[in-house]
């Protein structure tokens, strides 16, 4: 890792760069108080979410974290980026190619990068969201007031509103369904709460859910052995799959089991699979604008 010396030193050089200062104020993020560029020109961004975000916004980052699953990303954004550069994953950014962007502000999270907060804060003011999972909108909002763009981050907020407000009432009597979210993953089957990207948009729906997954609480992470906890009126499920087989391995194995097969859910033909970027990985607003979409297919509500 750079040391924190000569990410000051190259991030004083960039600064050195711009002729004329920009005007600045402060944003209160996870971290305390952020000063902030009034019209930040060179934004990089540390977080899917966050760059659905950035992007929503009308903002094109010049950096970003790849796509967890993106080449280098997620096919619904990917014609949105532009010549941006991929900086590294979440978990594992390239600080000397974020100091080589000369960004004028870094969107990160603390979850994925406080130990590199230092660094970061080196090269460019940095402002830091505190949490990955549940309602997209909290950090939204304070990446939008971070862009200086808070008044279109409100308007874009409440057109998902609007969205979400007329869908549930075009699905009418179908919200009372219970909807069971399932993830497949390498070794391990998660049964989605509340607490989770799918889980506050289908609550801000209005829909029910099963006892075991109607909790303020992200996810029961279990095995085959489950698979009766996992019924409901209705199923959507999705596949985490690195591309060594072992994500849709598991899908495959569940789906062919005897027990799986008995669930009503299935036997009634309410079973449904769906993207793991669109319903979970990616996180952000586009993503939850594109999960409106498939659940009004999907009812046939369009």
């Amino acid at each position: 890792m750079p040391s924190l010396t000569k990410l000051a030193a190259l991030a004083a050089f960039a600064v050195g760069l711009c002729s004329t200062p920009l005007s600045a104020r402060d944003v209160k993020d996870a971290m305390g108080t952020v000063t902030v560029p009034d019209n930040p020109q060179r934004v990089v961004v540390l977080t899917n979410e966050g760059t659905e975000a950035a992007l929503a916004l009308g903002v094109r980052p010049v950096g970003a974290v790849n796509s967890w699953r993106g080449d280098p990303w997620w096919d619904h954004i990917d014609d949105q980026m532009g010549t941006a550069v991929p900086v590294g994953t979440e978990s594992a950014v390239n600080l000397e190619m974020v100091a080589a962007l000369e960004p004028d502000l870094i969107l990160a999270n603390r979850q994925r990068q406080e130990e590199a907060y230092p660094q970061l804060s080196a090269i460019a003011p940095t402002v830091m969201s505190g949490e990955l999972r549940g309602d997209w909108k909290v950090n939204f909002r304070l990446y939008a007031d971070a862009l200086g763009l808070a008044d279109k981050g409100a308007a874009e907020i409440a057109a998902y509103d609007e969205a979400v407000a007329d869908l549930r009432d075009r699905l009418g009597d179908a919200v009372d369904e219970k909807v069971s979210v399932i993830r497949f993953l390498p070794g391990q089957i998660r049964i989605y709460q509340l607490d989770s990207f799918s889980g506050v948009l289908l609550k801000d729906i209005g829909f029910d859910r099963p006892e075991n997954q109607n909790v303020d609480a992200f996810a029961i992470r279990t095995g085959k052995e489950s698979i009766p906890d996992m019924d409901g009126d209705r199923i959507f499920y999705f596949t985490w799959e690195t591309g060594n087989g072992e994500g849709e391995a598991m899908e495959k194995d569940v789906l062919g089991d005897p027990l799986w097969r008995s669930l009503s859910a299935v036997q009634a033909g309410r079973v449904h699979a769906v993207s793991d970027a669109v319903w979970n990985t990616a996180g952000g607003i586009i993503a939850a604008r594109l999960m409106l979409a498939d659940i009004a297919r999907i009812y046939g509500v369009q």
